[in-house]
């Protein structure tokens, strides 16, 4: 087959990538190779861009939230990842949270459909000699992988990810649980709420320290953890009220039973459209199997609970990128080479679609001889790439979120919720300006009805 650019993973980076390639007019070979003989310890089946860890895209507010900022401008380039997102949206408060199958489903038939996009399903061994881009994600097979240290000169680094438990909705106790978003952001109804007292709190937290966990190999015992996809028995290990105060803070939410606030709670959020399974917020973990069903049925409301998958955990690695890779996330040893996604040290779902596109933008411009700049760094895409291109410390990289520290500072002293949209006001006065300068793509995506917080209202903490 013939093709102008080769890309390597069908994640969410990968996906987007190959669209918006595509969709410049590109001829793209997409390859991945989940779905042929290979898989990986943390995928399920061989759709493109599988949602693994949470099926939330965190918060969809783009006036006061750096993540829902770069929701919106991501729309605003076209993105298929949030094309698809929104037309599989499930209730999830001001998140986004999507239907898992549903979603990667509607992104494997759009790239499918696409007259310049040619999915192959391999498993590539060696970084190839044309253009390309690397969106291997964190489980590059060892392969690739050695390849990529080799071409890099320096190793890879790594992080420990863990995956969250899912439950059948009809096995959940709702004489005991109960439906409410956090200070009724939403419907109001978007979360099922399962209450501790004191008592019981104190025990499920013993309980997660002397559960058996799963033993090490060798060659993992020395990797970190990543603190945004914390193992909730690590977490525990910190302090026994640090869960109360993370994932498990019962502020906000009204117990029916008392009408007071619970002394810990446990969340669960729709994870499919149906509303038949539900994620266990912030639970992350590396229990095994057994310990994992035993001590979760401790969980007042969950007693019963069947359980759809449970929770595992599995290695993952990136590229010192602030030191290996130039503005527009080319290879500096190997310029034919751009990376994308969680392997360039971007964390999160739509971080990693984030850079794909852009790496697809900056791959479709120079083939096509339309040299673009990086987007203004007062904007969120702005501010992650520049973060991971080199504005992050080399020696101490480690995976981040957008957020609103990678933006430059607002000068002076501001509240600290008038500096955020503050913060989102600046990056919608430079967008425009670059999204003009660009070559063709494909049309925005339509912006959905914009989330108007309540600023009487604290802050709804983001989850895991």
């Amino acid at each position: 087959m013939t093709y102008d650019i080769h890309v390597i993973g069908g994640g969410l980076a990968g996906s987007e990538a190959a669209w918006q390639l595509a969709e410049a007019g590109l001829k793209v070979r997409l390859s991945e190779m989940r779905g042929g003989a290979d898989t990986t310890p943390a995928h399920h089946g061989g759709d493109l861009a599988e949602l693994v860890c949470s099926n939330s895209f965190r918060s969809d507010d783009a006036t006061s939230n750096a993540v829902g900022l770069l929701h919106q401008e991501m729309r605003a380039l076209g993105s298929i990842i949030m094309a698809k997102g929104d037309t599989h949206a499930v209730p999830a408060g001001s998140a986004l949270a999507v239907d898992r199958d549903g979603f990667s489903g509607g992104v494997t038939a759009a790239l499918a459909a696409h007259r310049n996009i040619t999915i192959v399903r391999e498993r590539i061994d060696a970084l190839p000699d044309g253009p390309a881009i690397i969106a291997t994600g964190p489980l590059t097979a060892p392969s690739l992988a050695g390849g990529i240290g080799e071409a890099t000169g320096a190793e890879a680094l790594a992080f420990f990810d863990a995956i969250a438990p899912i439950v059948h909705r009809e096995s959940i106790d709702m004489d005991v649980a109960w439906f409410q978003s956090r200070w009724n952001k939403g419907t109001g109804k978007d979360y099922i709420n399962c209450p501790m007292d004191k008592e019981q709190y104190y025990a499920f937290h013993q309980a997660l320290l002397d559960g058996e966990k799963t033993e090490f190999r060798e060659w993992e015992k020395d990797t970190p953890y990543f603190d945004g996809c914390m193992p909730v028995e690590v977490m525990a290990e910190r302090g026994v009220e640090t869960l109360r105060f993370g994932p498990m803070k019962g502020v906000g939410l009204d117990d029916p039973r008392t009408g007071r606030w619970p002394y810990a709670v446990v969340q669960l959020r729709q994870d499919n459209a149906a509303g038949t399974l539900w994620n266990i917020v912030g639970f992350q973990t590396k229990l095994k199997y057994a310990e994992q069903i035993r001590i979760f049925r401790t969980i007042p409301g969950l007693e019963k609970a069947e359980f759809a998958r449970l929770g595992g955990l599995h290695r993952n690695t990136f590229i010192r990128s602030p030191e290996l890779l130039d503005a527009t996330l080319r290879l500096k040893s190997r310029p034919n080479l751009r990376f994308a996604g969680q392997i360039t040290g971007c964390e999160g779902y739509i971080e990693s679609a984030a850079i794909g596109l852009l790496a697809g933008r900056f791959a479709a411009a120079e083939l096509t001889g339309k040299a673009i700049a990086p987007p203004p760094v007062e904007t969120a895409l702005g501010a992650l790439l520049g973060h991971i291109t080199g504005l992050a410390e080399a020696e101490t990289y480690q995976p981040m979120n957008v957020n609103f520290g990678l933006f430059p500072p607002i000068p002076g002293r501001t509240k600290k919720a008038d500096r955020k949209r503050m913060y989102t006001d600046r990056a919608r006065e430079a967008l425009p300006g670059w999204l003009n300068s660009l070559p063709p793509g494909p049309p925005p995506v339509p912006q959905p009805v914009p989330f108007v917080p309540e600023d009487s209202s604290p802050a709804q903490p983001v989850d895991a």
